[in-house]
């Protein structure tokens, strides 16, 4: 394995990454059938007499006609069993720590993100939910990832839907200037900024969609064309502390504006990332949404080299267009023509 290696004088982490194993090109490893191109599943949700079973995999005896898969990554991007070396700066490196695990979202090679039922999705999130739980359990990590990449521009090597939980043994410096910023405005005002934002958006113009606990939001400032935020309504920051019901209110926007996203959009890559607070040991709690970024022009040198981002599309037209393919899409969802 690689290293995890610091900017010379910024907070900024990149990977090097050496793991990299070989698959047949001609098969998809994620499709039923093939589970032997992967690592044993910790985890195979299969359903039998309208009831979920959790099985997993033994060595060689693989689990059939499962609706979720999770797994440990043939390819990670952190291992635990990389090496304890560090440097000092200004060649600043550490071990890319951590364990990577895939979760397949559906069997069916055909589907994506917006096409799985809600249904589907709350399954998913539930086993989302289940191992962000167990990871913090686990000696040397800091801060666990969860993130989904569709189509090639946004990175996915695979079009079969799945996620990946990659941990770390630091916080990412997005979600560390996030917290940091979040805990001073909640010194400073008292409130909390994320409820202050949501309050603003319920009714104003950047609204996309709402169902009863959660808003879907073109942020004030994106950095990507019809970027769109889902946030809990209540001010809440554990993820893995959210009921059976909002999983399940959660599930049905995420696949209204997803699908939403791609009728607006045709063949649209996108990247999607749970922004969740650090769960251990740390007292800077951030309000967790979930971030979704189209990907629909290339970044120039503005955006690449000041982080100053051009947008040729509003948020308020975003959120305008998207809104109108969210609320047919969710209505088709809950059976309302």
């Amino acid at each position: 394995m690689g290293d995890m290696r610091k900017d010379y004088v910024s907070e900024r982490f990149m990977i090097v990454s050496k793991n990299n194993k070989s698959v047949d090109g001609k098969k998809n490893p994620f499709a039923p059938g093939n589970e032997s191109l992967t690592n044993p599943s910790v985890l195979s949700l299969v359903e039998k007499d309208g009831m979920l079973q959790r099985l997993q995999d033994s060595e060689d005896d693989f689990v059939e006609g499962w609706s979720i898969r999770v797994f440990e990554s043939k390819n990670p991007v952190v291992s635990v069993e990389t090496e304890n070396s560090y440097s000092e700066k200004p060649f600043y490196s550490e071990p890319n720590y951590g364990y990577h695990y895939v979760i397949v979202a559906s069997p069916n090679t055909k589907d994506t993100f917006s096409t799985i039922t809600p249904e589907q999705w709350s399954n998913v999130l539930v086993v989302v939910q289940d191992r962000l739980r167990w990871l913090y359990t686990q000696k040397g990590v800091t801060y666990v990832s969860i993130y989904g990449d569709n189509g090639e521009l946004a990175g996915s090597t695979n079009p079969h839907p799945h996620l990946n939980i990659l941990t770390l043994s630091t916080i990412p410096p997005v979600i560390d200037a996030e917290a940091e910023a979040s805990h001073k405005i909640l010194n400073e005002k008292g409130v909390c900024h994320m409820c202050q934002t949501i309050n603003e958006e319920l009714s104003g113009p950047r609204q996309i969609l709402q169902t009863d606990g959660f808003i879907a939001f073109s942020p004030w400032a994106p950095s990507y064309p019809y970027e769109f935020w889902i946030a809990p309504k209540k001010h809440t920051t554990s993820f893995s502390k959210i009921t059976q019901k909002e999983i399940n209110d959660l599930s049905l926007i995420l696949r209204a504006t997803l699908g939403g996203l791609t009728k607006t959009i045709k063949n649209v890559s996108y990247n999607l990332v749970f922004h969740l607070s650090p769960e251990k040991k740390n007292t800077r709690q951030i309000h967790w949404h979930i971030e979704i970024y189209p990907i629909t022009k290339p970044w120039s040198g503005l955006e690449r080299g000041y982080g100053i981002f051009l947008n040729d599309v509003s948020p308020e037209d975003a959120a305008e267009k998207l809104g109108i393919a969210c609320r047919k899409e969710l209505a088709n969802l809950v059976g309302i023509l």
